[in-house]
């Protein structure tokens, strides 16, 4: 793995700072206070990232996107992962790459159309009941002629409320298996408005203001059997073979607000005085600093070495997991020691690092918990030796 990086590399990063700091930061004040992100603002700011190339940047270039390697993405997403997440993920969308493996007339209505800034998607698995154990979903998929017909119920999808469609994952069959009955699970597009889908508010959230979920309801919903993407019965194999390193993504977007927090209290540590000199030449102070940057740069190397491993298919779960749990776990830390050495001014909303805390708590619950990737890390030290 070569460290240094690429001239294009260097030129994605700071053209990406650039749109962050310019396009982002002004309006993240506003979005915190009032938990709002309106669609003038949305659409402003998209416009400027399709005119950037920053839009859709994680798609290959011959469906229309910017054909990053896996690791180039990361760094994109480091960069957008500073701002407010509500402006980046819906200003500045990323969809779900699991639209690639639609087939080609599901490519014209949903996948091109989300490339270029016509639509948005939303992904729905999670269920009030099942959490993260999706083996558990309740919500059914009941084949009718040349129809399925869905019914239950979904929640925390985030930014349903805006989505012009959802890819929803229901239990649509049971196979025996040696541990028992498991059941089959079917992915379907649904449009909003479809007779029987009805998408609701979700929960105020002290995490990522802005940046809404909502829960999902099927009563009969009835969706003729074009609308399954990929195999029926086969949902997983398709999420599990197109959506990609969504826990990457979460480590390196993590990586970019851990930074963010890192300049402030660097620069707040080198300029605040008390008892005749700057608080950063104090041990207290300047420990800290010293565990939040090795931290730091740990989830960075773990992060980008699980990005080069994908791109060389050599990436395994573990990998993954290593990298969202130590990133993730990483700012919570960085952050809480960022308002530690600002006292109460790190408290408050005119600095950005009270949003950073609130923000960290999410981020080792969603995409698999923190409890999740241990087992997943665990399981792969301990197969090889049959336990």
């Amino acid at each position: 793995m070569d460290f240094a990086l690429t001239q294009e590399q260097q030129m994605i990063i700071d053209t990406t700072r650039s749109f962050v700091e310019n396009e982002l930061y002004p309006h993240e004040l506003e979005v915190e206070r009032t938990g709002h992100l309106p669609m003038e603002i949305i659409r402003d700011i998209q416009a400027k990232a399709i005119d950037a190339g920053l839009y859709a940047a994680n798609m290959p270039e011959d469906v229309g996107g910017a054909g990053l390697d896996t690791l180039t993405w990361l760094m994109y997403e480091r960069e957008l992962g500073r701002a407010n997440y509500a402006l980046h993920w819906t200003c500045v969308a990323r969809p779900s790459n699991i639209l690639l493996a639609g087939t080609d007339a599901q490519k014209e209505q949903y996948l091109y159309p989300c490339i270029r800034g016509e639509k948005w998607d939303c992904l729905a698995m999670t269920e009030p009941d099942a959490g993260s154990d999706l083996r558990g979903m309740s919500a059914t998929a009941r084949e009718d002629g040349d129809d399925f017909i869905l019914n239950g119920t979904k929640h925390f999808i985030s930014h349903a409320d805006i989505a012009d469609f959802s890819i929803v994952f229901m239990a649509s069959g049971e196979e025996d298996t040696p541990r028992g009955p498991k059941k089959l699970i079917t992915a379907f597009f649904v449009d909003k408005g479809t007779p029987g889908f009805t998408v609701r508010e979700g929960y105020r959230n002290v995490s990522h203001r802005g940046y809404t979920n909502a829960v999902l309801e099927f009563d009969d919903c009835r969706l003729p059997k074009s609308a399954v993407l990929g195999e029926v019965h086969q949902g997983f194999q398709v999420a599990n073979d197109w959506l990609g390193a969504t826990r990457l993504q979460v480590a390196a977007t993590c990586l970019g607000r851990a930074e963010r927090a890192l300049e402030h209290a660097v620069s707040y540590a080198a300029e605040r005085k008390q008892f005749g000199q700057q608080i950063g030449k104090f041990q207290g102070i300047s420990f800290k600093l010293a565990d939040m940057a090795a931290e730091l740069r740990a989830a960075e190397l773990l992060t980008w070495a699980g990005g080069w491993k994908f791109d060389q298919g050599t990436v395994t779960e573990s990998d993954m997991s290593m990298a969202k749990l130590k990133a993730t776990e990483m700012l919570a830390f960085v952050a809480d020691e960022a308002i530690q050495i600002h006292g109460g001014m790190g408290l408050m909303d005119e600095l950005p690092l009270e949003r950073i805390w609130r923000d960290a708590r999410v981020e080792r619950i969603w995409e698999g918990t923190s409890e999740i990737q241990r087992h997943i890390i665990s399981r792969e030290l301990l197969r090889p030796l049959g336990a």
